[in-house]
């Protein structure tokens, strides 16, 4: 038996413990969860070491039922008189609190049976020196850029997690991933006239990182990109996303799309259900047994069976995001998509979410855009859930006649969601590098505040 699978053994055995307690104090039904991690972080800046941190993390959660009374306990000590601790405090607290009648466990049925194995961990172990040195790298691969003036730092982690679930309805089971990340942020030019920008990767398996010469080269080229940025009249213009900044409107939807939201009615998108909201041949995707996707997760946080979920197809809106408490909520049966953590109860959220690419190369997507706003950078979070009304401050540059002509800063974007979810073209770029991916995405029509 491998060292990480007698660590996740031992994680099970303990949360089967747990719960058999509160069973024998009084509890009608239960699970736990338990979430151990330990990362290694380095930050450099202009080729010195300015830090480096270890942490470690032991989390255990532990959730009672009593009737339709639920209550919530964790910690990060599990000796075995501590459990018993534990266990009192969450019947305790469970007896008193009021009844909530969309409470309780997954339906048995619909736990998961088959575990598949996402390719989630890398055996590679990375020391202090090696993630200063691949930071090092990258800072200077940044300052090497033409035009670069200054950094603002480079940075290298490594982390390993392990997530471990048991109910009392005989669900347990648990699993492992690791995560590499780089990232570098330098400014070019000079006094008032200095632009900052940045690059980053973040992935399961080292080998699947960019390089560090890459990582570096990239955030030197933006920023210097940046320079001598212009002012542009107000108006009504094309924009187009780029995969940067894209994937953010994929998020916007997932919280329209959330079964809590419409649970509240607090979602504009709240009447939508088979409807259209997108054009003919659009898709939107939540996949969470992509291999060595960065949100994959092999069930859900309550154990449920979590399979693809096409939320849009060909435009029509097919699926909220579910969990138990929230489909009891609608009347639904939960879609997998239960978020989880030792503290509080499950939530509901997407794994991998992407919009599948396009027809359109990114050139053909602008060829036709006399004046237009191609968006690299999108600044804070003017967006109105309830009423999709959108508005948010923005930097990329201008296109002109087909083609990207000059930067452009101190613009804000504005619109309304369903609108801009009809009016969307995207390109053919998808890119799998986040647990949300969009390809470059056009919307005609939106309002451009400038000067």
């Amino acid at each position: 038996m491998s060292e990480q699978t007698a660590e996740l053994d031992k994680s099970l055995d303990i949360l089967t413990d747990l719960i058999a307690i509160a069973r024998r104090k009084g509890a009608e039904a239960a699970d736990a969860v338990r979430l151990q991690g330990s990362s290694l972080q380095v930050s450099i800046r202009q080729g010195e070491t300015e830090e480096i941190e270890r942490s470690e993390a032991h989390d255990l959660g532990l959730r009672v039922l009593i009737g339709k009374k639920q209550a919530f306990v964790s910690s990060n000590d599990t000796r075995p008189e501590l459990l018993e601790e534990l266990a009192d405090r969450a019947i305790a607290m469970a007896r008193n609190m009021p009844d909530d009648k969309f409470c309780g466990l997954a339906d048995p049925d619909l736990l998961a049976r088959e575990i598949p194995d996402l390719d989630l961990f890398d055996q590679t172990t990375l020391a202090a020196d090696e993630l200063v040195q691949a930071a090092k790298a990258t800072e200077n691969a940044a300052l090497a850029v033409r035009g670069v003036t200054n950094s603002e730092g480079a940075s290298a982690s490594s982390g390993r997690m392990s997530i471990a679930l048991a109910t009392s309805d005989g669900f347990s089971h648990a699993y492992r991933t690791s995560n590499f990340s780089l990232s570098a942020s330098v400014i070019a030019g000079e006094n008032l006239g200095m632009e900052r920008d940045y690059e980053f990767d973040s992935r399961h398996f080292h080998v699947d990182m960019m390089t560090p010469e890459e990582i570096g080269r990239t955030a030197g080229e933006r920023a210097v990109a940046r320079l001598n940025p212009r002012k542009m009249q107000s108006g009504k213009y094309p924009i187009v996303f780029s995969t940067r900044v894209s994937a953010s409107i994929l998020g916007h939807l997932a919280g329209a799309v959330s079964g809590s939201a419409i649970a509240r009615g607090a979602s504009f998108l709240q009447d939508a259900m088979e409807t259209r909201i997108f054009k003919d041949g659009i898709r939107v995707v939540d996949d969470p047994h992509r291999l060595r996707g960065a949100g994959s997760k092999p069930f859900d946080g309550e154990g449920v069976a979590n399979p693809r979920l096409d939320l849009v197809e060909d435009g029509i809106l097919r699926s909220w995001i579910l969990n138990s408490a929230t489909a009891k909520q609608l009347g639904l049966i939960t879609n997998g998509r239960a978020t989880r953590g030792t503290a509080s109860p499950p939530g509901v959220g997407t794994t991998n979410l992407y919009m599948e690419a396009g027809l359109l190369s990114f050139r053909d997507l602008i060829s036709d855009i006399k004046s237009g706003f191609y968006v690299t950078s999108l600044i804070g979070f003017g967006v109105n859930q309830i009423t999709g009304d959108y508005s948010r401050g923005a930097s990329g540059f201008w296109i002109e006649n087909g083609e990207i002509a000059y930067p452009v800063s101190e613009l804000t974007v504005a619109g309304n969601l369903r609108d801009m979810f009809l009016e969307l073209t995207p390109a053919d770029d998808l890119e799998f590098r986040r647990a949300t991916n969009a390809p470059s995405l056009r919307i005609d029509g939106m309002t451009v505040a400038g000067t």
